[in-house]
């Protein structure tokens, strides 16, 4: 793994995560914990309005950090209800935590690959719905990270479970002078949660 990435994720700390919040991660550990026990397919799709911020940083996260806990058989996705385009200060943000990310594909919807280990194939990142080819037909569990999508998707086709874990968008923040710093704090908290529920698996 990127020395980077390594010491980035080694700082996180766990135990600023509130006892409620554990319990709405609770769920995805129990997915994961299950599969892993049984030595079967741990598969995660993280499921937003518009796949450009929160599911993007949710997905390279878990797979990020499932590695460094040696988690095996953990392939994560992300999809959106409608597609858009994965937004360029989620690329820029995970490059200056470690990643390196390069942009092999222009256009509406460039596609980005993201590395977290030199050695390992790229997490492939461009915007997507839930249900593109692209992502996992059944036996998946599909996470929730905005109200918006959890709200108006009350099934999602195949998945397994449905999770609700939900995040505030640092959109809210585009073109102000708060944005390096929203985009990291919300990259820096679904990292520390994801941190949390690999941890926990034994």
């Amino acid at each position: 793994m990127i020395t980077q990435i390594e010491d980035y994720i080694n700082a996180l700390d766990i135990d600023t995560i509130s006892n409620d919040r554990k319990e709405t991660l609770q769920p995805l550990v129990a997915f994961i914990e299950d599969k892993a026990t049984k030595k079967l397919p741990i598969t995660i799709n993280f499921i937003c309005t518009h796949n450009s911020r929160r599911s993007h940083l949710s997905q390279i996260w878990a797979q990020t950090i499932a590695k460094f806990y040696n988690i095996e058989n953990v392939t994560c996705f992300s999809g959106g209800t409608e597609a858009t385009a994965m937004y360029p200060k989620v690329a820029e943000t995970l490059q200056n935590t470690g990643f390196d990310i390069e942009k092999i594909s222009e256009g509406n919807n460039p596609i980005y690959t993201i590395k977290y280990d030199q050695n390992s194939h790229p997490i492939i990142g461009f915007s997507k719905t839930y249900g593109d080819n692209f992502n996992p037909k059944s036996n998946f569990a599909a996470i929730m990270t905005c109200s918006q999508a959890d709200g108006g998707c009350p099934f999602i086709a195949g998945a397994e479970k449905r999770i609700p874990i939900t995040y505030d968008d640092p959109k809210v923040f585009d073109n102000t002078d708060l944005q390096d710093i929203k985009y990291l704090e919300r990259s820096a908290q679904i990292a520390t949660e994801m941190k949390y529920i690999f941890s926990t698996i034994k």
